[in-house]
């Protein structure tokens, strides 16, 4: 969906990432949103308020105690104008004061005086996220409903490497353009009440030892925003998901998972289901007989021999459930060449309903990036959707799946 006409009020926080924010206030203008900032002292020392100004073509806010805005409840208004609140970056120091729920600055006061949608995009050196105290408090906000965004793994400025980066501003933008959209949605017809969809996501994790595993490249985002987009049209949703780092969408009944063959039990235990949507990429095949310790080198240097078995087929099965197959049936075919010819194959051979294509070869972007472009492929032909929004290819389809279950 598009943000014009929507107004977001934007803390930023102290870190070295606070520069990434005024990248994200270009993207949201560029969209038609309004964007109000909050620059806490930390941040000042990353980013002046001329900048977010001139980006954001509005005032600055910084002190809770100017006698002009608190005249006019300030904090209050700003807390309450704005149809979302979202902190990029997120300090450590700004989630512990938002978990513990303390107001002694601009930002903390108004992010406890709020009543709308809050994201937070932590960014701070991998050792401060990883701390069990981080981790507590983001877990906190997450339970009272804050979005969280990221962090990414990569290097830091400090020179250490892992989790602590923040979300890319596109990342960021899209999960704004989620929740406004899901809050807009929520007045919207339920036309998937009473409904019960099913929805794999994420990769899965086939091991090879207690320390290494196979994988692949996929974030979970497009599986998670599908069954947001149902759950918002008033279906109740059981996400079985692969491991993934970004958070369980809001309302979801979530069953995490490692493996194809868990997955494969997960979804035949959440059975029966209205629709079921396998946007997983599951792994084709796993080592037949996983090393109960660690694989050590060899003198020789040889590379270890695995032995490999096919993974069970989670789509084809479930397709072939009988009386328990969910009335439509809808499978995922990433390829990097001739993808429509071999999405048509795969929807024959597997006996589904549809088939979302997309291409997911390196030039793309679109394995683990926040955009995609498909072909929904049923028995009547072929649609092309445009390059959307992760969010925004979600919400098409799940029209079309009300449209289809009415």
């Amino acid at each position: 969906m598009s943000l014009a006409g929507k107004r977001v009020l934007l803390i930023v926080s102290g870190g070295i990432a606070a520069y990434k924010a005024l990248e994200l206030i270009r993207l949201l203008r560029k969209d038609g949103c309004a964007v109000s900032c909050v620059l806490t002292a930390g941040g000042a020392h990353f980013v002046t308020p001329l900048s977010l100004q001139a980006l954001s073509e509005d005032r600055v806010y910084t002190d809770l105690f100017s006698l002009t805005d608190e005249s006019e409840m300030g904090h209050i208004q700003l807390s309450r104008s704005a149809d979302l609140v979202a902190v990029a970056p997120a300090s450590a120091d700004l989630l512990a004061k938002m978990a513990a729920g303390i107001a002694d600055d601009l930002a903390s006061t108004l992010l406890l005086a709020t009543d709308k949608a809050v994201l937070v995009a932590p960014a701070m050196n991998v050792r401060m996220w990883l701390h069990p105290a981080t981790q507590a408090n983001t877990a906190t906000l997450a339970a009272r409903g804050v979005r969280v965004v990221g962090p990414d793994e990569g290097a830091m400025a400090c020179n250490e490497y892992g989790p602590g980066r923040l979300a890319e501003p596109p990342a960021i933008l899209a999960a704004i353009n989620s929740m406004i959209g899901a809050a807009s949605s929520a007045s919207a017809p339920r036309t998937l009440a009473g409904r019960h969809a099913l929805i794999t996501s994420g990769p899965t994790h086939e091991p090879i030892d207690p320390v290494r595993y196979i994988a692949n490249r996929s974030s979970g985002r497009q599986g998670h925003a599908i069954a947001s987009a149902l759950a918002a049209l008033g279906a109740r949703v059981t996400l079985v998901s692969g491991p993934v780092s970004i958070p369980d969408p809001p309302g979801v009944a979530v069953r995490p998972i490692e493996t194809a063959t868990e997955m494969l039990a997960a979804c035949e235990a959440a059975l029966p289901a209205d629709v079921a949507v396998f946007a997983a990429a599951v792994a084709d095949w796993r080592v037949a007989k996983p090393a109960a310790v660690k694989l050590k080198k060899t003198a020789s240097g040889e590379p270890p021999s695995l032995a490999f078995v096919q993974n069970p087929d989670i789509l084809a099965s479930i397709a072939a459930a009988g009386p328990r197959r969910p009335r439509l049936v809808i499978g995922f075919a990433a390829e990097t060449h001739d993808l429509a010819q071999y999405a048509e194959e795969k929807r024959r051979r597997k006996n589904t309903d549809w088939i979302v294509a997309n291409d997911v070869s390196p030039a793309t972007g679109i394995m683990g990036g926040t955009d995609n472009e498909v072909h929904l492929i049923t028995a009547e032909g072929i649609e092309h959707w445009p390059r959307l929004s992760k969010q925004e290819v979600a919400a098409r389809l799940a029209q079309r799946i009300a449209e289809a279950l009415a």
